[in-house]
């Protein structure tokens, strides 16, 4: 199927199977597919932490709007942005690109005091903002994957973060969560978005042309 097709067969799931669980090749698409996803000075600033232990999902419902997709799902991918940039940080991340290109280290020390300079001049919040943007791009592409596989998925946003954060020791990982990614396959009978059209804007509504 193309990427259209695939798209409009996803929706938001509502209900999963909890007998179902994804394959492990699959699940490694598309935390693959997320991990080649686009990122700003190519820093890649957040990660993916990947929650199927049944006793943490229990843990981190006490904080989900939707506790039952959370709990029956197969996994959750949980997007977690830097909570701000660092010198330090840039370094690592510039210093892995030129050993894997076979180039000196420094060779890309002109840009990268640039983007120092600038997020040097700005503050925590206003880094995290920028970061968690960042994870829109890999949750999207993920998203995709899911449907191209034919793997339910969920987005959310409607969770808590302090305790998503608190329950998987994010801060001490420099970490602070974003949005999650629920997979799994849909509970036919208890889904009821399953049977519904899908909608979305018409195109000419949708598209301004300049």
């Amino acid at each position: 199927m193309s990427l259209i097709e695939n798209l409009n067969w996803r929706h938001a799931v509502k209900a999963y199977d909890p007998t179902k669980k994804v394959s492990q090749e699959d699940l490694n698409t598309i935390l693959e597919s997320a991990r080649l996803a686009p990122t700003s000075s190519g820093l890649q600033p957040f990660r993916i932490i990947v929650v199927e232990n049944q006793e943490l999902k229990e843990r981190m419902v006490a904080g989900a709007l939707n506790p039952e997709v959370m709990r029956d799902s197969s996994h959750v991918l949980v997007f977690a942005a830097w909570d701000s940039y660092s010198n330090e940080k840039i370094d690592q991340v510039y210093d892995y690109h030129t050993d894997v290109r076979d180039l000196p280290r420094g060779r890309f020390g002109s840009y990268t005091d640039k983007i120092k300079e600038m997020y040097g001049a700005q503050s925590a919040e206003e880094h995290f903002a920028h970061t968690a943007r960042q994870t829109y791009i890999a949750l999207g592409i993920a998203l995709a994957q899911a449907a191209e596989l034919k793997i339910d998925t969920t987005p959310a946003e409607g969770f808590s973060n302090e305790v998503v954060d608190e329950v998987l020791g994010l801060r001490e990982l420099g970490l602070k969560s974003v949005s999650l990614l629920y997979l799994g396959y849909r509970d036919e009978a208890n889904d009821w978005l399953s049977s519904m059209k899908k909608v979305r804007i018409p195109m000419d509504e949708f598209i301004i042309k300049k």
